[in-house]
């Protein structure tokens, strides 16, 4: 790796990998630096939307929420197996935000994004609607709007393996120890967290895409002084049993809540048995890699809940919950739920010193928007590279129309007879079209070799290990999949082993 690329990347999380995918694509040499897994901090504990951000309007950021809105319908058509329409039903409360305003703030969202595939708002009758069937009956009226699920961690790998086939170098469990400015280039200190090995980068543009880790990085591996305020912010979930539905298309419905502190907090089905609860937003000064939450966010959440849903939930009935810290550019709002959700990009550098790309902020659904932003930042620096391209390219198995995701599953099935129907819905939903690659060479049961439990089986592990740079239990069951919700403790242990045995396998062999 000594020798020089055009952009070296710090971070391999949304904006990361988003930004490594975009330059490679543009005929750059990239290589990304990530110290764990992909995925592995904040870009895997968001609250899974691809959403406009309804509730952004009332800070008048009309810009993000527009940009948020195109973004959702690109996103959904470049990855419709892992991306999918959803509506949110809305229920009025009296003393809250007025209706007259919601129903201004709904038609802004139908109108500011140019909207194509999704169907617009309506207004419900909660005493008739099934939508109103799992809430208090003291709800009578309501509005219903369109917005997108993801498998956030997914769309981060998804958006590495693009970025790799298209030429970049992806490293994981790989950290930053130093970096400085050698004239014309970077030179970047890294270490192999696996086996200690040592080794030396050459880059002629540096993105430190280090997300909570933002400032550490510029202040203590760089030696650079840090030119934007950072605000760190915890958001918390919490996931319980399904709270409604019977696996009916009603179940499908998310649900936002408004609480009297202004907050709002979402409920949404998640991995067919459960539903997802958050989030939080609480200023953060601990350990970005180590975030959890308290017994007062899990009371909070429980609570909001509580006020809408018949259906009563206390934290006994939490099976899990995650945290993640948002690095956000600190505005100088009031509070940490205030605090602007748009990124900022910060160039340093003399005209003749390599560049310094820093990324402030950013959400999920911006993250194409952001890497097209940071390569035009730095073009000057290429003036051969390639233009913008990712607007209307597919992600990694999402080569196939937003409507026909149940045709793909059933296409799986047919040429692998011995994927049983449910494993080839979950493959659709998590490989798209890649799943033939899975696959190939698949003749026999026996072809699926051993099972580890939560329908987790050798071959689909290997794929995973060759394709996706999974090496650990965690990676496969709580980032390339959920299927840690359905594996006992003792099953995640045995494939834990099973991979560490395979991975000395290959670094022997």
């Amino acid at each position: 790796m000594s020798e020089l690329v055009d952009i070296a990347i710090i971070g391999g999380g949304i904006n990361g990998c988003g930004i490594a995918r975009d330059a490679a694509g543009r005929g750059l040499r990239v290589v990304l630096l990530e110290k764990d897994d992909l995925a592995s901090a904040t870009s895997s504990a968001s609250t899974k939307l691809i959403h406009g951000g309804l509730r952004y309007l009332e800070y008048y950021a009309f810009r993000l929420v527009r940009e948020s809105l195109i973004e959702r319908e690109v996103l959904l058509r470049a990855a419709p197996h892992i991306i999918h329409p959803m509506r949110f039903v809305l229920p009025h409360h009296e003393g809250l935000r007025p209706a007259w305003l919601l129903r201004l703030g709904l038609y802004l969202y139908d109108h500011l994004g140019g909207r194509e595939t999704l169907p617009g708002t309506r207004s419900l009758d909660l005493r008739q609607d099934p939508a109103g069937r799992p809430l208090k009956s003291r709800y009578s009226k309501a509005f219903e709007y369109s917005d997108c699920r993801v498998d956030d961690a997914r769309l981060v790998v998804l958006s590495a393996m693009d970025a790799a086939e298209r030429g970049a170098a992806i490293h994981t469990r790989t950290e930053l120890l130093a970096g400085y400015r050698d004239r014309d280039h970077w030179q970047l200190d890294i270490v192999d967290n696996r086996t200690n090995r040592h080794d030396r980068i050459s880059a002629r543009v540096l993105v430190n895409a280090g997300g909570p880790w933002v400032a550490e990085i510029l202040e203590k591996r760089l030696g650079e002084r840090q030119h934007k305020p950072v605000r760190l912010v915890k958001g918390s979930h919490i996931v319980v049993p399904r709270l409604y539905g019977d696996g009916d298309a009603d179940s499908e419905r998310a649900y936002i809540f408004q609480g009297g502190d202004g907050r709002i907090v979402f409920a949404i089905p998640y991995e067919r048995d459960f539903t997802l609860i958050g989030t939080t937003d609480i200023d953060y000064d601990g350990d970005p890699g180590a975030p959890f939450i308290s017994s007062d966010e899990t009371d909070y959440l429980c609570s909001a809940a509580n006020e809408y849903l018949q259906h009563r939930i206390a934290p006994k009935d939490v099976v899990r919950t995650f945290s993640g810290v948002r690095p956000l550019y600190d505005d100088g709002a009031s509070t940490a739920q205030a605090a602007t959700r748009d990124y900022v990009l910060d160039r340093n550098g003399a005209e003749d010193e390599a560049p310094l790309l820093t990324v402030y902020g950013g959400k999920i659904t911006t993250f194409r928007r952001l890497a097209e932003h940071a390569m035009t930042l730095i073009g000057d620096c290429f003036p051969n590279m390639g233009p913008a391209w990712t607007r209307d390219a597919p992600l990694p198995g999402g080569d196939f129309p937003v409507d026909e995701l149940e045709a793909l599953a059933t296409r799986i099935g047919e040429v692998h007879p011995s994927c049983p129907p449910e494993r080839a819905q979950r493959f659709a939903r998590s490989y798209g079209t890649r799943s033939f690659a899975l696959l190939e060479g698949l003749t026999s049961d026996a072809g699926w070799g051993r099972s580890f439990g939560g329908d987790l089986t050798e071959r689909e592990i290997r794929y995973l290990m060759s394709r996706e740079w999974a090496q650990t239990a965690e990676d496969v069951v709580w980032r390339r999949s959920k299927l840690g919700y359905r594996m006992s403790r003792d099953e995640v242990a045995a494939l834990d082993r099973w991979m560490a045995q395979q991975a000395s396998v290959l670094a022997h062999a």
